[in-house]
Formats: structure tokens, sequence, C-alpha cells
């Protein structure tokens, strides 16, 4: 009587949760095992890290509003942590992977991610965030596609080509990491790689034999989606392909006024799509290039990405010279006009059917307003630092998020300086004080003579104007109010200015950080803080179940913890969420 009693509820629960199935968002779940290979990107062995034994990792696919789950076994020797650059993590910045918000994962411990793609559409790139690890790899494609029912801005190409291009140092990122320690500049990388893989033998003098490189096989006649990422170190690269137009489409989940470019200067950490259409005559093969930018030419040809673009009635090898960079070594500005040349599509739909300009962002009032200013690495107690606005910024040992919701206090100051401080630099645990559904104006201000770039988890933000020189209050006369392209990573160029505005309607703590890791590792970095003074949950959940303790918190941490997966929020029994899981999954293959 028992049996039959639990064998009628047992019925019940999984016709439950097939009318659940059907009424939810799908989920998309992956399996990553991060670990050691040993690989010869430019020919010598050397260590790497890679995801599920591949390096770069495994491509991410989902759909608009799909719910990604993604195991993490950390097979290192060291913490891990795993970021999704650009997914903004609506209301549960417990997700992002980065320290302010989440503790790392232990050495052989897992760890479960479980994030919903909220309204977003677009190309985007994960990556290990810590300790420069993502110099020795560990990096991959997340690809978010529109739903069927919201229109495209361009025809459907006849496929993806996914790029990950990037600098790279034959030294692994703990050797690279000592470097630093010490005192020392990086140096010259020794490369650039392209999907992991060395230069195409374009010049027996600058590339020796036995260097394997990446070949795109194309149908002549038709047109590709060419997804390009910046996953590399601190290089500024120039793409292009020979004989090709590049029709730029998006830009970190923002379709973009269609115009095309024979080249494209693409910064670390950003990501663009490109529509290419095959319309040559495949009298050879042709080449696809990255190439270092604002740099010594003469000495950086050597450190050149070069892969090879085949047609498939392709009469022959690429030959010939590599197609031209831009001739500006000396002026940058070419590159910045090309820059303010990329334009928000106002006119399409993005992940939802109103049109992207429904938005009007330059008719908003802003809030607060801040100049966070760097300038060459400077010593401070010993140490030689990177520094915003004159303070680098110290990682706590308690993540900011679960100190707040532990009311754990002295782990950071909610006192970042509006504008950059007057006296000598100082290292702190200094955090943005956002304003919930807040406007705020960041202008970030390069008085370096390097190129940076900067990110700002939990948004896009709008790239509403930059130029050479010091911002000032008159600066606001050259905005574009109108059109300025929504991404979330931009660069600043050497001794000038960019300016963002963000709309600040997502309850977290959200790193706002250089993309160029040197700089980062060094202390370039802080976090906006947004809290919703009402403590309404509806604006951000909980701390997931599986959450992981540190610091003042971890004595909170069970061991047996770390190798459950993430659970609804609730008292949800295991077994009853994993057999939910499992019939969701399958729902979709027989509907």
């Amino acid at each position: 009587m028992a049996f039959s009693r639990f064998f009628a509820l047992s019925l019940l629960q999984i016709f439950l949760l097939v009318s659940l199935c059907w009424a939810v968002d799908p989920t998309v779940t992956y399996e990553f095992e991060v670990s050691y290979i040993t690989a010869s990107p430019l020919g010598e062995p050397q260590q790497v890290i890679a995801v599920n034994g591949k390096f770069p990792g495994p491509v991410i696919n989902v759909t608009t509003n799909n719910n990604v789950i993604v195991n993490v076994r950390n097979k290192l020797d060291e913490n891990l942590l795993m970021h999704w650059s650009g997914i903004q993590q609506r209301r549960s910045s417990w997700q992002d992977g980065v320290l302010g918000t989440n503790c790392p994962i232990p050495s052989k411990w897992n760890w479960t991610y479980n994030f919903q793609v909220k309204d977003q559409i677009g190309s985007f790139f994960y990556f290990p965030p810590l300790n420069m690890q993502r110099a020795s790899g560990g990096y991959g494609s997340f690809i978010i596609n529109n739903r069927d029912i919201i229109p495209v801005p361009f025809d459907t190409p006849n496929g993806d080509i996914i790029l990950l291009i990037g600098d790279w140092y034959k030294r692994n990122h703990t050797a690279l990491r000592k470097t630093l320690d010490a005192g020392k500049d990086l140096g010259m990388p020794d490369g650039v790689l392209i999907n992991g893989k060395g230069p195409y033998q374009y010049n027996t003098t600058l590339v020796p034999d036995g260097i394997d490189y990446e070949t795109i096989e194309v149908n002549p006649g038709k047109t590709y989606r060419l997804r390009v990422h910046n996953v590399g170190t601190s290089t500024s690269l120039n793409f292009r392909i020979q004989g090709h137009n590049l029709l730029l489409a998006e830009s970190e989940g923002s379709y973009t006024v269609q115009q095309n470019y024979t080249s494209l200067d693409i910064h670390v950490g950003q990501s663009y799509s490109f529509l290419v259409t095959m319309d040559q005559n495949a009298s050879t093969d042709y080449y696809i290039v990255a190439s270092a930018r604002f740099v010594n030419e003469s000495q950086w040809k050597r450190v050149t990405g070069v892969a090879i673009l085949h047609y498939t009635n392709s009469k022959g090898k690429a030959k010939g010279p590599l197609p031209d960079p831009p001739n500006d070594e000396f002026d940058k500005t070419f590159s910045m006009n090309q820059a303010r040349s990329i334009r928000w599509n106002v006119s399409a739909s993005g992940a939802r059917p109103n049109p992207q300009g429904s938005f009007r962002y330059g008719s908003i009032n802003v809030t607060d307003v801040y100049v966070l200013k760097n300038k060459p690495p400077v010593m401070i107690s010993g140490k030689r630092k990177a520094t915003l606005s004159g303070i680098s910024f110290v990682n706590p040992s308690t993540p900011i998020r679960l100190a707040d919701q532990h009311k754990v206090k002295g782990v950071y100051k909610l006192d970042f300086p509006k504008t950059p401080i007057t006296g000598p630099p100082k290292m702190e645990t200094s955090v943005i004080n956002g304003t919930y559904r807040g406007f705020m104006e960041i202008i970030l201000q390069n008085n370096e003579t390097k190129m940076q770039s900067y990110h700002l988890s939990g948004y896009a933000v709008f790239v509403v104007g930059m130029d050479y020189g010091d911002w000032t209050e008159n600066s606001r006369g050259t905005y574009n109010k109108w059109d300025g392209v929504a991404r979330s990573t931009v660069q600043v160029y050497p001794g000038a200015w960019t300016a963002i505005l963000a709309s600040l309607d997502n309850v977290g703590v959200w790193n706002l950080r250089s993309e160029n890791l040197d700089s980062w590792y060094l202390g370039q970095e802080t976090y906006i803080r947004v809290v919703n003074p009402e403590e309404n949950n509806k604006t951000e959940f909980p701390p997931p179940y599986n959450v992981l303790y540190c610091g003042a918190l971890g004595k909170l941490q069970k061991p047996q913890d770390i190798s459950l997966n993430a659970l609804p929020r609730g008292n949800v029994p295991r077994l009853f969420f994993t057999l939910m899981m499992m019939i969701c999954a399958l729902v979709p293959v027989f509907s």
C-alpha cells in the first residue's frame, strides 16, 4: 500500500515536472574539466590550460533566456574561477566568477554555475580570471543566439566561424606572475595565436618550420558570420582578411550599423561579428591576419598571427606579402576615428522585439560622475602596482557580496573617489557606491603611453565619446547622445579619454577592471556595488544553494557541499531536482 502511494505520488510529480518544463525556459548543461596539457602553439612544448582537454575550450552555444548550467571541475594545482565576460548575470552577481563576488574553487574541487542569459544576444567569451591564468589559455567562445521569433537585421549566414585571437608568451602564467611580482614588465610577447595555433609560414625568416596553423574552409559565394574575440594578454590587434571586406554587424551583444571595413582594430577583451562574403576567384588561399598595433612595427613583425582562409575550390596556397595594416604607427587618429564610426543599430531588435533605440539614453539625467585615471605603474610600500585614480585595488579574502549577505564588517570601504586622489597612491579595497536605478557617467582617462581597455561586468555601457587630451566638463559637448554603441569592453587610447554611461538597474557587486592582464594583476580594478535600499528579493536572487565560503566565513564551508550541483533556491530534495533536470532536458527532444 505504501509503495502504491509512493508510486502514484512519483507519477504525479513527474507529470507536474513535465508541465513545468513546457512552461519555463530551456536549460542547457555543460561539463568543464579544467586542467593542464602540453601544447606547442609556437613550435615549442609548453604548459597550457585546457577545458575538457581542448585548447581553446569548447564553445558554449545557447539561445536568449536559456538557463545555463556549467559544472566546473578544477584540476589545476591552484585556485580557479570561470568568468563569463559580457554575460550580464541579471540579478545574480553570485555567478559572475570574479573574486569580488565568488570564493575561488580550490584545486581538485568542483563548482556548478547556474545562470540565465536573460534578454541578451551576441558574441562573448569565457576565461579563468585569477592570477594571469588567461595568459595560459582556459578560454572559449560564448554565443547567444536570437530566439526564432525575434528578427535578425541580416540574412541568415551560411555558417558561423569563431576566431579567438591574442598575443601569447612561451612562459606560462605562473612565470609571468613572477616577472610582475619582481617589478618588471612582461616584455614583448612571443607571438599571436589564432584559435590556439601559431602563424602560417608566410615568411621563412620570421616564421620557423613546424608550427601548426589554423585553416578555415569556406564555400565560394557563401556569406559567413565571423565572431572574433581578442583573448590576449595586453596587445591590441588589427584584424583583416586578404582580399575580403569585413561587414561589421554586432559587437558584444549589440547590433551595429552595418559598415564595411578592410581591417578593424580589436582591443584586449573585445568581441565583434563580421559578415564576410566569399566573393573572390579562389586562384589561391587567402591570409587571415591579426597583427600588433601601436608598437614598433619593424620590431614586432614576428609577433603576427596568420591563419588561412581556404576556398573549397582553391587552386593553390596563399602567397605574397601579408595585406598591409593601417599606416599610422605614430598617429592613432585613424584608429580612434574608426572606433567612433561604430554605431548602434537603433532600428534593430535586440533580444526582445522592441527596437534597441527605444532606450533613449541621451535624455536620461546623470546621477553620478566618476573620473577614473590610470597612470604608469608606481611603487607602493615597496611593490610595483597599477592604479585607478591613485588606488591599487586589494582583493579581500571574503568576497564583497558575501560579506554584505552575512554582515561581515571591515571587508571593504565604500569610498572610491569620484575624482583622482591628490595624495600619494595607496593600496585599498575601495569600492564605488552605485545608486540603484541611477545613471552613472564614467570617464576613463588614460595617462599612460600604452593602449588600455576596460570592462564592466553586469551591464552593457553606452560608449558616448572619446578624444585625446584630458577630459573636461566641456567635453560633453562632443558626446554622441543618440546611437553610441552599447558594449561591455571599451578601449582608451594613450593620452586620451573615453566616456561611458551605465544604467545601474542590475543589483549586485560588479567588477570594473583593466582587461590588460598585467595592469589587472597589479591592481587596476574596482567594483561598483549596487544595492536596492528596499531589500526587495525580486531585484536580486539570494545566494545559490552551493555558495562557497572563504575568508572570514570559511568556517561555514562544508567539504561535502563542493561535489553538489547548483540547486534551485529553497530546500528541494536533490533526487527530485536531478529528475527534473533530466526530464527538462528530454522534453525538447520529443517535442
